[in-house]
């Protein structure tokens, strides 16, 4: 069986109940569970059957012994999972939007374990044998300028040895911030572009390529997608996740994937989602869609239609990971979105 191996951080995602804003819930209950990019793509490829390994660094402590041991419980391969004595399990906290009010996101992710610990602690080897696809984010490199080196000795070192390597970019604001005083996004881009010359597969928004990369978006997706792999020759694909929401509860949803070769932007269905349960999640949803689709060897109009299907039902569900099957994903593409009872 084709191997996937994950790289990034893991932490606790403390939520508030239903749509309670922070200064409703607090003092009181909030829902934990653990969440992160790489982690809830892994967890989505384990749930549809692929070998799938995540690799992070956590602390020594009870928290982080829960956090592998509900990645397990998934099927997800723990084994190359850092434990170190330094560093702490990252937390971000979580106001699930409403209507016309967007959600909110605080990070306390400050010195975690896979933001201080170097590239040298891994066992690369170990890592990628008989691994076909390496997934990383724009999340990591983002930490700390320490997850910064390691995301490039990973994708580096994972080129070398011939595996496919997908990037999902996912520009976050609130983070590139290790190198004052450049920007946020001055600092995303210098990276990322360096970044990119590795990888096969670029995933990410419209506003993550105009974000990260530099390059203005003329209106025309496809431009935009034969222009990232011109400048990017290393990528034979660029895939694309397309929303537009008229709420924070009521969301379009679709994608649309390039392929170099051919020259041909391959675009999917578009969902209509009138109630969104959570949409955290849903784009590691449509990425790990995308790498299970390869691994079936689909062509790229099957890929992207899985693909985008998957981030759909991922709105439908609670928490990052996206506990969708491949026969309720396949459902949705061949029409069967009308939300019956299955009896």
């Amino acid at each position: 069986m084709s191997r996937v191996v994950t790289f990034g951080e893991i932490m606790l995602r403390l939520a508030t109940p239903g749509f309670a804003r922070f200064q409703q819930a607090m003092p009181g209950t909030m829902q934990a569970t653990f969440a992160g990019a790489e982690a809830s793509i892994a967890a989505s490829l384990a749930y549809l059957g692929i070998d799938a390994a995540f690799v992070t660094a956590l602390p020594e402590n009870a928290l982080a012994d829960a956090c592998v041991a509900d990645l397990r419980s998934l099927g997800v391969e723990t084994q190359h999972i850092l434990r170190t004595p330094e560093g702490r399990l990252g937390i971000y906290f979580l106001e699930h939007g409403a209507n016309q009010r967007g959600g909110h996101v605080i990070y306390d992710r400050e010195a975690s374990s896979v933001a201080i610990t170097p590239a040298s602690a891994y066992d690369w080897q170990a890592i990628f044998d008989g691994c076909e696809w390496f997934v990383i984010s724009g999340i990591t490199p983002a930490i700390s300028r320490t997850a910064s080196e390691v995301a490039m000795a990973a994708v580096q070192e994972a080129q070398k040895r011939g595996i496919k390597v997908v990037c999902d970019m996912n520009y976050r604001t609130k983070l590139w911030r290790w190198e004052p005083p450049l920007a946020a996004r001055e600092l995303a881009t210098r990276t990322m572009r360096e970044l990119l010359r590795h990888v096969t597969l670029f995933v990410g928004g419209i506003s993550d390529a105009t974000a990260m990369l530099g390059i203005e978006f003329s209106g025309d997706l496809k431009t935009l997608a034969k222009q990232i792999t011109t400048e990017f020759p290393h990528l034979t694909h660029a895939a694309f996740t397309l929303r537009d929401g008229s709420t924070s509860t009521a969301q379009c949803f679709s994608g649309a994937l390039y392929e170099a070769a051919t020259d041909t932007l391959h675009t999917a269905p578009t969902y209509t989602i009138t109630q969104v349960i959570d949409r955290l999640g849903a784009g590691d949803a449509f990425t790990a869609g995308l790498v299970f689709s390869f691994l079936q060897h689909s062509n790229p109009p099957t890929t992207i239609s899985f693909a985008t299907a998957a981030g759909c039902l991922a709105h439908s569900i609670e928490g990052d990971y996206n506990y969708s099957t491949r026969a309720e994903i396949e459902a949705l593409i061949h029409g069967d979105g009308g939300g019956r009872v299955s009896r």
